[in-house]
C-alpha cells in the first residue's frame, strides 16, 4: 500500500537550513542542515518524492522550534515528537526507540545499544545499519551512538563524521583524547 504524499517545509537554524516532512501520523523525514534552502530541499525530496510544501501543523511547528533550539546549543529533548516510521523493519523500530532515550550530552555505542536490546555484540553491525538508515536523524539521535571504544564511527548526513562531531560538541561532548597527565615530577 502506497503511503499518502507527505507535506514538508524547509527552515533556517543556527546550523544551516533543515527540512522536515510529515504525514497525518507524525514526522516521516528530517534533513540535517546544509548551507542553502535549495540544497536541503533537494536532499529531502530525494527521500520523500511527491511531497508538497506546506505550513507546519502545531506539532510539526513545535518540532521545528526544538530543532532551532538544538542548533543554538540549548538542551533539547525530542523523545516526545510523534514519528511515522511506517515501512521500517520491526527490529530497526526497537533500535530507534532505544536510541530516542539517549539524552542530551550522553552517548552510547552500537554494541551497548545492541546489548540493551537483548542482542549479542554481533548485532552491533545491525544497530549501525539502523543508524545509517535513520529517516529522522537528530530526532532519533543517531549522532549519539558511537563505534566501539567511543570512536566517532560513520555518519551518513551531509558533512559526515565532522557533522556528527559538531553536533556532539554542541551538547558538550568532547571526543578528543584526554590531556596527558604529568608523567613525572622534575625535582
Amino acid at each position: 500500500m502506497e503511503q499518502a504524499a507527505s507535506k514538508y517545509c524547509i527552515f533556517k537554524t543556527a546550523g544551516g537550513f533543515c527540512g522536515i516532512a510529515w504525514s497525518d501520523v507524525g514526522i516521516t523525514r528530517f534533513q540535517l542542515p546544509t548551507g542553502s534552502a535549495e540544497g536541503t530541499e533537494r536532499l529531502l525530496l530525494r527521500r520523500v518524492p511527491g511531497s508538497e510544501p506546506a505550513e507546519p501543523t502545531p506539532e510539526v511547528a513545535d518540532a521545528v522550534s526544538a530543532v532551532q533550539r538544538y542548533f543554538e546549543g540549548k538542551p533539547t529533548d525530542f523523545s516526545d515528537v510523534k514519528l511515522d516510521l511506517d515501512g521500517q523493519d520491526a527490529f530497526f523500530r526497537r533500535i530507534y526507540a532505544a536510541a530516542r532515550q539517549i539524552g542530551w550530552g550522553h552517548t552510547t555505542t552500537y554494541g551497548a545499544l545492541a546489548k540493551q536490546l537483548g542482542a549479542g555484540p554481533e548485532m552491533a553491525r545491525d544497530v549501525g545499519q539502523a543508524m545509517a538508515k535513520n529517516p529522522v536523524a537528530l530526532i532519533i539521535p543517531c549522532h549519539r551512538v558511537l563505534a566501539a571504544g567511543g570512536k566517532i564511527g560513520g555518519f551518513s548526513a551531509p558533512g559526515g563524521a565532522s557533522s556528527k562531531t559538531r553536533m556532539l560538541e554542541l551538547e558538550g561532548v568532547s571526543l578528543a583524547p584526554p590531556k596527558q597527565a604529568q608523567q613525572s615530577m622534575d625535582f
